[in-house]
Formats: structure tokens, C-alpha cells, sequence
């Protein structure tokens, strides 16, 4: 059998491969110190991951819903701001576009959910260069990663890097269209609300499990429990279910949002199909 130190490097060089870090750390002995910065952007970070997964498997409107939510929307509006502190602090220019494009989708997803039908701003007009700005930014910097022939940048791979700088002028986009059209409502405006709360939260989820160093067993470890934890609950695979789960929700709450008589069908469909397991 392969020794602890073997199955640390070779998950080591697996997390390496995919730009995540270690799927395994054996967490050190010396004591990590924390800034009351850091603490604070830690805690709120985990609350709101907590209270984001509330949110979602409550149901849509209900009291449970509404108080998750609200804890969810200070949680990460206060870990997205301490991000971009923190960031600027460090010289880490993709945690400071990161942490202010996570505070851009929470506040615009919780004002949606707060304005009426068809409700628009000013504020709106001026928000929107933020998605745009950040989205031709993060474009550009992965053009120049492709252009000096490596595949990656500070651990992050180019892919994902163009899949955010989409997203963003997706975002963008979608708030040129809302001020055009005058609004949104209905159906529309509840997918709004959902695919910006949801995207919120696999940033902060892509960013806690996938970070560097192992950020989930640092944290249990700094606490005196990641060492009596099982390894597997530190692996990468588990790491991406986790980090993937908000996307998953998100889909699935957008095709019930969207095509609700849909939806409605393949439930019938699937509660009047036969048992064959009998």
C-alpha cells in the first residue's frame, strides 16, 4: 500500500494538473496566525456559504427562504468587499475582480428580488460597467496567457479564465437588455434573481474548496480538527462535486423557473411511468 507521504505527492501532482493544489495536505504543525481581516472574510465566507445552501433547498418564498437569504446576501456582500481588501493588500489582481464581481452579482440579484415588476434605475446604468469592464479585462489578460504559450495563470487555467470573462459580459449583456426593455418580470425576473445568487455562490465555493493550499483542511486544522478528520473529506474529487453543486442547482432551478409546464410534464410523466423494479 502506498504511504501517506506517497499519497500526498501523487494527489499533490493531480490537483497540479487540474490548477487546484493538493488534493491531500498534511497539515503542519506551527501554528497559522490570522488577521482579524482575514478572520472576519473566513467567517462570512462561511456562513454564506451555509446559509446560500439554506436558501436553496428551501422553498422559494417561504419565511426559511427569506431569512436565509437575507443572512446569505450580508454574508457575501461582507466577504466579497474583505476579498477585494484583502486582495489589494496581497497584489492579488484576480481575488480583487473576483471578489468585486461576486459583490456585483449579490447586490443586483438581492435588488431584483426587492423591486417590483418592471422596476428600474439609474443605479442600474451605472452598475452595468462593472460586469463589462470586468468581463473585456479578464478576456484580454487570457488572450495574452494563450499568446506567451503556457496554459495557465497563478494556477488558474485559461479555460476557466475565459469562461468567467463570459460570464461577466453575459451579465453585462443582460443588464443592457433589462434598461432597454424598461424591466423585468415575471418569470424572467425570478430566473434574474436565481442565476446571480446562484453564480455568487460558486464563486465562493469554487474559491474555498479549489484554493490554494487546501483552504478547507487549513481551516478545520487551524481549529484543532483536521487531523481527525478522514482524508477523503479532503480530496479534490469531493472538492468539485461541492464546488460544481451550485451550478447543478442553478440549472435546475432555471428550467423550473422557465418552463414550468415542462417541468410540471416530466414529473406526471415520470409518476405515471410502471415500476419495473418489481
Amino acid at each position: 500500500m502506498p504511504t501517506t507521504r506517497e499519497l500526498s505527492s501523487g494527489a499533490s501532482r493531480l490537483g497540479g494538473t487540474f490548477g487546484l493544489g493538493s488534493a491531500y495536505i498534511i497539515p503542519k504543525k506551527a501554528p497559522m496566525s490570522y488577521s482579524p481581516i482575514l478572520i472576519a472574510h473566513i467567517f462570512a465566507g462561511t456562513l454564506g456559504l451555509l446559509a446560500g445552501t439554506a436558501a436553496m433547498s428551501f422553498r422559494k418564498g417561504s419565511p426559511r427562504h427569506v431569512l436565509a437569504g437575507k443572512i446569505f446576501v450580508a454574508s457575501m456582500l461582507t466577504m466579497g468587499v474583505l476579498a477585494v481588501y484583502l486582495a489589494i493588500v496581497r497584489n492579488q489582481p484576480n481575488n480583487i475582480g473576483g471578489g468585486i464581481l461576486t459583490v456585483y452579482l449579490i447586490g443586483t440579484g438581492w435588488l431584483t428580488a426587492r423591486r417590483r415588476d418592471g422596476e428600474t434605475s439609474r443605479f442600474d446604468w451605472v452598475v452595468l460597467l462593472i460586469p463589462l469592464t470586468l468581463g473585456i479585462l479578464t478576456w484580454m489578460n487570457g488572450l495574452k496567457v494563450v499568446s506567451s504559450g503556457t496554459s495557465s495563470q497563478d494556477g488558474v487555467p485559461v479555460g476557466m479564465t475565459f469562461f468567467m470573462g463570459s460570464v461577466m459580459l453575459l451579465a453585462g449583456a443582460g443588464d443592457v437588455r433589462m434598461l432597454v426593455r424598461g424591466g423585468v418580470s415575471g418569470a424572467k425576473r425570478i430566473a434574474r434573481h436565481l442565476w446571480r445568487m446562484c453564480f455568487g455562490l460558486f464563486i465562493a465555493a469554487g474559491s474555498f474548496f479549489l484554493g490554494p493550499s487546501n483552504r478547507p483542511l487549513r481551516l478545520l486544522s487551524a481549529v484543532g480538527l483536521g487531523q481527525h478528520l478522514s482524508p477523503a473529506l479532503f480530496s479534490t474529487p469531493l472538492y468539485l462535486i461541492l464546488s460544481v453543486l451550485p451550478l447543478v442547482m442553478l440549472i435546475f432551478w432555471l428550467v423550473r423557473v422557465r418552463f414550468p409546464n415542462a417541468y410540471q410534464g416530466a414529473i406526471q410523466l415520470a409518476s405515471a411511468s410502471p415500476d419495473l423494479t418489481r
